[in-house]
């Protein structure tokens, strides 16, 4: 007798520490995201290293554009002329001070398709569609011989890569 006492009395207890719930009320919480289409381009340096200008041979270079784009994202990257004085896409250019040094920049390694707008001079693209990881478009360059005027020096030039998308 005195266990069901005690029983009774540690139920009555539990009944009035727990919570009566008549009925439940339920809602849907929404959660919602816009993935946007979304591209970063970095690039490596094209360098020819050294150049003999009196071998009357051309110099060949290889740089790299990258680009990082949102999976299925469409893209496309366009090269400017460059900095140098009188430089066009299809004749560009490296200064060291007023002295000039003619290059050209190319989409294959064959170096037929020179790599520009798009539009001016027949020029050509790198493209392609997104995958969410960095896409590696080597870029061909090639400086031609017959330039033996040019004297020793330090060239360069900063040519503007625009990724379209």
């Amino acid at each position: 007798m005195k266990n069901i006492v005690r029983f009774g009395a540690a139920a009555f207890i539990a009944a009035l520490t727990t919570p009566a719930f008549a009925t439940d009320a339920t809602s849907s919480l929404d959660v919602n995201a816009t993935v946007t289409a979304n591209c970063t381009v970095s690039t490596t340096a094209v360098a020819f290293g050294n150049v003999d200008v009196t071998s009357g041979q051309a110099a060949e270079g290889t740089g790299s554009v990258i680009v990082t784009c949102t999976n299925g994202t469409a893209w496309s990257a366009a090269a400017d002329a460059g900095a140098g004085t009188g430089a066009d896409l299809t004749h560009r250019k490296m200064a060291n001070g007023a002295n000039l040094l003619g290059y050209s920049l190319f989409t294959d390694s064959s170096r037929t398709q020179l790599w520009g707008d798009g539009v001016e001079g027949a020029t050509s693209l790198f493209s392609g569609t997104g995958t969410g990881s960095a896409q590696t478009k080597t870029v061909y360059g090639l400086i031609p011989a017959g330039q033996t005027g040019v004297p020793a020096g330090d060239y360069a030039d900063a040519v503007q890569v625009t990724v379209s998308y």
